[in-house]
């Protein structure tokens, strides 16, 4: 069985940078150290650093006085950094600052007097967060329906910004009903997109004209990972989320004689790799990377972590 692996596919920068966060804080500090919301949507990167010594919290009240805290990768609101700082807890903030950046957007928005539109998923921590940085009412769109539905008059003057595990493609409907909708709208500019989403969905399509089935590696709760197996899909070849290679389904594979793989951007390689030895299983396999972008972004480290 010939098996194609995506380029690029799992970790982006904003992850590695969360994860060395927390791992750099149990270094530093010594465990335990506490980090509210997962720190990314991985069962097996969270599992491994609670073996480190870190402890996963969904409310600070969780967390004992003066001990270390992360923020996740997703953000937090106002309202979470504000109660961080009366409880006087050290804080390490590991916000993607592509995630950071759309929040100051959105904050620039405001200042001008602008009404502000969000585009993502109700409830996902990332939006939670970004509608809780902002100071003043946000409206959450999730389809163009949403966009009809604004109780807005036409020529209000109107902002946009957008979740960044949502690609150019993912958004540009939605961006083009708010377009023709109102008269008076600013947005951020296209480059300002978050790199790892547009380059991971680019290259599940590059996969999808090479291969009979898709497999993307990620977790049930990562957004970025389920929208790669919607565009695999979408592409009319079967593709499949699992979370690592005991969920492999043989009868997936019936007939497929080349086989995708790609990784979410909260997914480590070492999934990849327990995936490709579970198709060895069933097998014989032979690996090879398709040609995509080369991925070279590093996001600096809080200063406190940073090894002077």
């Amino acid at each position: 069985m010939q098996v194609y692996l995506a380029q690029p596919r799992g970790f982006c920068a904003g992850v590695v940078r969360a994860i060395e966060i927390v791992e750099r804080a149990l270094e530093k500090h010594g465990p335990p150290v506490y980090v509210r919301h997962e720190i990314v949507h991985n069962k097996h990167v969270v599992e491994s650093l609670k073996a480190k010594g870190a402890v996963f919290v969904e409310d600070l009240s969780e967390v004992p006085p003066r001990a270390v805290t992360v923020f996740s990768a997703h953000g937090v609101a106002r309202s979470v950094e504000e109660e961080a700082a009366a409880r006087g807890l050290p804080v390490l903030n590991a916000t993607c600052p592509l995630v950071t950046k759309v929040h100051n957007q959105g904050k620039r928005y405001m200042a001008k007097g602008r009404t502000l539109v969000l585009i993502g998923h109700a409830g996902h921590p990332e939006v939670e967060g970004t509608m809780g940085q902002v100071p003043g009412p946000v409206h959450l769109v999730q389809n163009v329906a949403d966009v009809a539905a604004l109780p807005l008059p036409l020529d209000t003057p109107m902002a946009y910004i957008t979740q960044t595990t949502l690609s150019v493609d993912d958004t540009k409907d939605i961006i083009s009903a708010l377009q023709a909708r109102f008269t008076d709208l600013q947005g951020p500019d296209i480059r300002d997109i978050c790199y790892a989403t547009q380059n991971r969905q680019s290259a599940v399509r590059d996969l999808g004209k090479l291969v009979d089935v898709i497999l993307v590696v990620g977790a049930a709760n990562s957004s970025n990972s389920n929208r790669l197996r919607e565009i695999g899909t979408e592409a009319g070849i079967p593709s499949y989320l699992i979370s690592d290679g005991s969920e492999l389904n043989p009868v997936w594979l019936k007939d497929a004689k080349a086989v995708g793989i790609t990784a979410g951007a909260s997914a480590p390689e070492v999934l990849v790799d327990d995936v490709i030895q579970a198709l060895r299983r069933i097998g014989p396999v032979a690996v090879s990377v398709v040609p995509g972008r080369e991925e070279n972004i590093e996001f600096r480290l809080p200063a406190e972590l940073v090894a002077g």
